[in-house]
């Protein structure tokens, strides 16, 4: 099976669970914020503050002892969460909220602390944590922290780029966000062991997190200790997964209603539940028909097509929808057998809905894969198109025949991100550590080795995990969200995912779908972020009452 952490990219989001069931109470320390928005700190924060352990030491700090160069320890000592009192403004109001920030501890059951998950959590002042949703945050990868959902999309102060998403000149700053979530939600933002600030005790303890299951295990262990300490267990609540965040949320969900943990809604971001769909191989025609919507929308945005389809694309995409999924897959199923004239015909039609070389689709015998698309789309530019949003355009920097998969959506956008949060999280919320914080680590060599559990019997998918959960809970609902430009989890592989979850018209009926002209981080552009938080208060307001 090809790489699927290269070809997902910021899927951009593993456990064991040791769970250890005492909650350890203490006064929670606090450490004053930054200058702006306007904060105040005290030693006892207001409701919904939690229970944190006494202080042993310091803040978290990476030790880092390296006994070989293989092996790392990490000081596993609990401290209390940082807290602040803030404020931004929405809409032009005033909105007053706590933000902490820390380290929960995933404990095997003697209570030996196995690693600790770092996560900045938001709650609005002055609300009943009762009847107040809260909703847990989370990217992908497999190696991705959370910087992404947690700056871009809901967290209550977000990055600043160019209206449409693209890299502005540095140095880069950030603002309040008029399309965060907190208005409507108490937010958690989690990062995934190895990422971010959350780490394993050790090498050998990490393995163990780096996984299907052991991922699974991990956040819904977080999940459980994350509602006991801070009390939040008569909450209505939320998933929001991006990219393998949406592998995450499908089988927490299963995982967690096992335990007596039902959620309102899952909200799935750029959906990567069954990868059947997205890795295409030579046994697996499956993902070379989801692609050709995808490469549509990224072609016609680049205006490689004929003037009659550019005219009306709402017309053209269900039309290029059909084709993809009748004619041109049933030419796939034949192979060899399929006649010259109808060959040329399919090569022919694939052109014209793609912009692609005619002799690139015969010679791919036409199958044309996302590395080949994006090579060739404006090669006769010398320009490589984004993986993660097609919209982004560059140069490849070890020339233009000899790239080895430079996506220059992921290199506009890692700057911006991991600059701002570093400056935020250190500077406004005072989380003082020396430590790096890992915004992206799928380059580890320990997440080469992600264990992906039964994908050796096909490909992963945990959307068996979502049917699941929705048999499991009549009441929940599900939020599909897609954009146009994403070739790392195209629009038509979520709604083929979703339509083959083997469930009868009454369970559809407890899914929507939104889609977005953006790519798959679609709130960096400032149209689809303003359409995504509608999108989000919708399903909040069909979840619950």
């Amino acid at each position: 099976m090809r790489t699927i952490v290269v070809s997902l990219g910021i899927l951009l989001l593993m456990p064991a669970p040791g769970v250890a069931r005492q909650a350890q109470t203490g006064k929670p320390a606090v450490q004053a914020g930054g200058k702006k928005p306007a904060v105040t700190t005290e030693t006892k924060p207001q409701e919904p503050a939690l229970p944190a352990p006494e202080p042993k030491a310091e803040a978290a700090s990476e030790s880092a002892e390296k006994t070989s160069d293989h092996e790392q320890h990490y000081d596993m000592t609990e401290v209390p969460p940082i807290v602040s009192h803030r404020q931004i403004n929405l809409d032009g109001k005033p909105l007053a909220y706590t933000a902490a920030e820390g380290r929960l501890p995933i404990k095997r059951d003697d209570g030996k602390i196995e690693a600790e998950m770092f996560f900045v959590a938001y709650t609005l002042d002055g609300q009943s944590s009762a009847k107040r949703p809260l909703t847990f945050c989370f990217n992908g990868g497999p190696g991705s922290s959370t910087v992404w959902l947690h700056m871009g999309a809901v967290g209550p102060r977000t990055v600043v780029l160019q209206p449409n998403g693209f890299m502005p000149a540095a140095p880069y700053h950030m603002t309040d966000n008029p399309d965060t979530l907190l208005d409507r939600s108490d937010l958690v933002f989690v990062d995934a062991i190895a990422t971010g600030f959350s780490r394993a005790a050790d090498s050998d303890t990490a393995k163990k997190f780096l996984g299907v299951k052991g991922d699974i295990e991990a956040f819904g262990e977080f999940i459980r200790l994350y509602l006991t300490r801070y009390e939040r267990w008569a909450s209505p609540l939320f998933l929001l997964g991006e990219s393998y965040g949406t592998t995450r949320a499908a089988g927490i969900a299963n995982y967690m209603a096992d335990r007596g943990i039902s959620f309102n809604g899952i909200a799935l971001l750029s959906v990567a539940m069954d990868f059947g769909t997205l890795e295409w191989a030579k046994n697996n025609d499956v993902p070379y028909a989801l692609l050709v919507p995808s490469f549509t929308m990224i072609a016609a945005y680049h205006k490689r097509l004929a003037p009659d389809l550019m005219q009306d694309l709402a017309k053209t995409r269900p039309e290029v929808e059909r084709w993809a999924s009748t004619e041109y897959t049933q030419a796939l199923h034949r192979g060899d057998a399929l006649p010259a004239e109808e060959r040329q015909k399919i090569i022919d039609t694939y052109s014209r809905y793609t912009g692609l070389d005619k002799k690139l689709i015969d010679n791919a015998s036409l199958r044309v894969d996302v590395e080949q698309f994006v090579h060739n789309l404006l090669l006769d530019q010398k320009l490589r198109v984004g993986r993660l949003d097609g919209r982004f355009t560059g140069t490849d920097p070890e020339g233009t025949l000899d790239s080895h998969g430079y996506d220059p959506t992921l290199t506009a956008l890692s700057p911006p991100y991991n600059s701002v949060f570093n400056q935020y999280v250190r500077g406004e919320l005072g989380y003082k550590t020396d430590m790096t914080y890992k915004f992206i680590a799928w380059n580890d060599p320990a997440f080469a080795k992600w264990d992906w559990g039964d994908a050796v019997k096909g490909f992963p998918n945990t959307a068996p995990g979502l049917r699941a959960a929705l048999t499991k809970n009549p009441y929940l609902k599900i939020l599909v969200m897609e954009g146009y430009y994403d070739l790392a989890t195209p629009y038509a592989a979520a709604q083929y995912s979703i339509d083959h979850l083997d469930l009868g018209p009454d369970f559809h009926q407890k899914i929507s779908f939104a889609t977005y002209e953006a790519g798959h981080m679609v709130y960096i552009d400032g149209g689809s972020h303003a359409k995504m938080k509608k999108d989000l208060v919708d399903l909040m307001d069909r979840s619950f009452r």
